[in-house]
């Protein structure tokens, strides 16, 4: 089975809150398979909105990625990113 990438581009707008988003949402993140491959590191903006925060992790599937998003844990994480970031997030299949 394909392994699949979460992607988030993110322009914080509240950093402390986010700051426990982040931390809540790294642990749900990982009990669901999720590995981080970027966080925040130095990037380029081509095209497109610029957000100053990046993160792709990758997942075992698309559907491990998608129930880590809609799992109780993630859900509550997510509670302090809004209204302290505007987000951008997606999941792509890698290629096999």
């Amino acid at each position: 089975m394909p392994k699949a990438l979460w992607i988030a581009h993110v322009a914080v707008t509240d950093p402390e809150a986010y700051g426990h988003y982040a931390a809540l949402a790294t642990d749900a993140i990982a009990r669901h398979g999720g590995e981080f491959l970027a966080r925040a590191t130095r990037y380029v903006t081509l095209e497109g909105a610029e957000r100053k925060r990046h993160v792709v992790a990758r997942f075992p599937s698309v559907e491990a990625a998608v129930d880590c998003y809609n799992s109780p844990e993630y859900q509550a994480a997510l509670e302090h990113a809004r209204g302290a970031a505007e987000r951008d997030l997606i999941v792509v299949e890698e290629n096999a």
